[in-house]
């Protein structure tokens, strides 16, 4: 895929690595990076070469900080917004963000380096494994500003105990969450150095890409069909994801790994 502009973009070891990469904009999105993303996450749906994602941003002063404001209150953009004859066809600005809106079902480690603010949770509420490095914090200005935080107010709402989500969402920019409060509330699931941050998510990701791919994808499909169905839904819906993500060359080659004696090299988290 590509070559695009506003992403970087990489494959290695069977891991994709999408780089958001406007560092002197603080990552901000643009409609280009918008259509850029949505062309990569459709994509990656049927690119046997990889088996995880990483998603983090270039620099390291920020992930992102949401849209960019130039181009969003640009005069074509407000004479656009103003001809709508109606508010149900108001677009959501950050929809082509989402890798799991686009049906994708690998799984995302999102590495968090510096803010993340605003629109940038959309992507944060759409992947599967959140890190973060030490100088991260997260924070959403909307309030602050005027706004109504919905769309990212949604979206953290699946990752956030209610209380911590609407003292970010109405402080605004009066707070930032820090990385260690965000690992408290199981927002991220691990706090390391800025210059590990790479190395850490590569680990994760490359960890899982080597494992069996419809194992992989089932499992993430089931576990976001636990978050966003009724549990007795989504027991009945177990069978339907055995049947199909499970393999019999994978289960065979499992069971010989185990027959065999051989175990797995682990870390202690």
């Amino acid at each position: 895929m590509g070559p695009f502009e506003d992403v970087d973009y990489k494959v290695e070891n069977g891991v994709a690595w999408v780089r958001l990469n406007r560092p002197d904009k603080y990552n901000a999105f643009t409609l280009k990076m918008r259509r850029e993303l949505k062309t990569i996450w459709r994509g990656l749906r049927d690119d046997d070469d990889v088996g995880a994602i990483v998603l983090t941003g270039a620099g390291d002063r920020a992930f992102c900080t949401g849209i960019d404001r130039s181009e969003a209150m640009s005069e074509e953009a407000m004479a656009k917004n103003a001809s709508r004859t109606s508010y149900v066809h108001w677009d959501d600005p950050g929809e082509d963000l989402c890798p799991k809106s686009a049906k994708l079902w690998k799984p995302i480690i999102c590495a968090v380096n510096g803010m993340a603010a605003g629109g940038a949770f959309y992507m944060l509420g759409e992947c599967d494994i959140v890190i973060c490095s030490e100088d991260a914090t997260f924070f959403d200005p909307h309030v602050t500003y005027g706004m109504v935080a919905t769309y990212e107010t949604i979206h953290m709402a699946q990752r956030m105990p209610f209380g911590e989500l609407l003292r970010m969402q109405l402080l605004g920019a009066h707070e930032r969450m820090s990385a260690q409060r965000a690992l408290e509330i199981g927002l991220v699931s691990e706090v390391c150095p800025k210059d590990e941050l790479d190395d850490r998510a590569r680990w994760l990701a490359e960890t899982i890409a080597a494992r069996p791919r419809d194992a992989v994808q089932g499992t993430v499909y089931t576990a976001w069909a636990a978050k966003e169905y009724p549990r007795s839904q989504a027991l009945e819906l177990c069978r339907t994801f055995l049947a199909m993500a499970s393999s019999d060359e994978n289960l065979r080659e499992g069971q010989e790994f185990f027959a065999s004696g051989q175990r797995v090299e682990w870390k202690k988290r």
